[in-house]
């Protein structure tokens, strides 16, 4: 029980001189003024736990809380035990919705942005911030993270969709998901609006940009041999066809990544930056590695070409009035245009690599692991990966870059399917493994 004492006064309070060793001056009810031997003057409530063990509750410092709030918080502590509740914990609970009332969303976003930034690449952490910065803050940036609802969250991604640009909807869905998830973990929210929004944005239908069958091959090579206009374009397609890497793979690409004595190319996941070029930082998807292009004769020769038209340039495909920057990332699509492809719906530049890919998995030759790695695609399956991705099947992607090479020769004047070319039989051998046409322009 708590000791009687004599109410103080405030005369009492005000006037208490320190001592060397701290004391307790008691107002009563298990209250006191706990002077410290610094000046400071505390009160405190001695009193016994809902468990029965002992608590002393800090109430807050004398003069800024009075002789009558102090009392006043003491009776309120008092009823919260009456009601078997600790004050000290109902105290703590208090502060937390207090913290969570004030803890805006784009602080939370922010840190969350900052935290993922270090797993992601830097071209990727600027469109997530750029597309919260466009999306989101604007509408719940400047709100407690604890006073949102899912209706809050809907409202963004509606928005979005109305636009008519569903995969970013999708994607700022899933931000807000794992924002929120995160600050339900760290008790920044007690419940997390972002569960009901599963559901609530479908996924666009996946539409692959469009190939040429490869009986078509030889019709495109004839359109590509006879195109008529700048010859670093046509060289351009030509080369693409050939490597099959990705556009901004090759757009960017430098003299000094190429290894003419190893007849390797090595792709950077990052480049260095071209003043006024968008993206020009892009490297290989392989984050964190090289993407290693072994180049065939056939390339090589393409690429010497280049370099006598481009010799001014540290680009191995500049642009038509600028050599310091690169050709336009339209140029390779515009000339399939201009030699009768609709790239829409025939082929596009990204198709060649449905080509190349179709080519070798038809051939029976060589192992899916091996053109995975040279269509420089990760691992999906993480068991496997965990296995084999420090494995690099170079000399099996010398092969494959050397036999693709070949088979687009091979169909020059007519088309050979993959297996044909891989499995000849009896008087076709000759034919089509020295089936380089005379007429090839590059």
């Amino acid at each position: 029980m708590p000791r009687l004492a004599i109410p103080l006064s405030d005369l009492q309070c005000r006037t208490a001189k320190t001592r060397e060793r701290a004391y307790k001056l008691f107002d009563g009810g298990g209250m006191y003024l706990f002077v410290k031997p610094n000046g400071v003057k505390t009160w405190r409530l001695k009193y016994t736990k809902p468990n029965g063990k002992e608590g002393t509750l800090i109430i807050g410092n004398y003069p800024i809380v009075t002789l009558s709030v102090a009392r006043r918080k003491r009776d309120e502590a008092k009823a919260l035990l009456l009601d078997n509740l600790d004050p000290m914990e109902e105290k703590k609970k208090a502060k937390i919705v207090a913290q969570r009332a004030a803890l805006l969303f784009e602080t939370v976003a922010l840190e969350w942005h900052a935290d993922m930034s270090r797993r992601w690449t830097e071209g990727h952490a600027k469109t997530v911030m750029s597309r919260l910065r466009t999306h989101v803050f604007p509408l719940i940036g400047q709100r407690p993270i604890a006073e949102l609802d899912t209706h809050d969250l809907l409202e963004i991604t509606q928005r979005i969709k109305e636009r008519g640009t569903m995969d970013v909807a999708l994607r700022v869905q899933n931000y807000l998901s794992t924002i929120m998830r995160g600050a339900k973990r760290a008790r920044q929210i007690t419940m997390n609006p972002a569960l009901d929004l599963a559901g609530s944005i479908h996924a666009p239908r996946t539409v692959h940009r469009p190939a040429l069958s490869l009986n078509r091959l030889p019709e495109l090579l004839h359109r590509i041999d006879n195109y008529n206009g700048r010859e670093l374009t046509r060289l351009a397609v030509l080369l693409t066809l050939h490597v099959f890497v990705r556009s901004s793979e090759l757009r960017f690409a430098r003299w000094s990544e190429f290894d003419f004595q190893r007849a390797m190319w090595e792709i950077p996941d990052t480049r260095a930056p071209i003043e006024g070029v968008r993206n020009s930082t892009r490297g290989t998807k392989m984050n964190g590695d090289i993407q290693m292009v072994p180049l065939s004769p056939q390339v090589i020769e393409i690429l010497e070409r280049l370099r006598s038209l481009s010799r001014f340039s540290e680009l191995v495909l500049p642009g038509d009035h600028k050599y310091w920057k690169p050709m336009s990332e339209n140029t390779v699509n515009t000339m399939l245009r201009n030699v009768g492809y609709d790239t829409s719906k025939d082929v596009c530049g990204h198709g060649f690599r449905t080509m190349a890919c179709s080519a070798l998995l038809e051939s029976g030759l060589w192992t899916d692991a091996a053109i995975e790695r040279q269509m420089s695609h990760k691992e999906r399956n993480r068991v496997r990966a965990a296995y084999i991705h420090k494995a690099e099947f170079l000399e099996q992607r010398r092969l494959i870059m050397a036999w693709w090479s070949n088979y687009i020769d091979a169909n020059r004047h007519g088309h050979v399917t993959p297996h044909e070319f891989a499995h000849p039989v009896g008087d076709n051998i000759t034919a089509l493994q020295n089936s380089r046409g005379a007429s090839k322009r590059g």
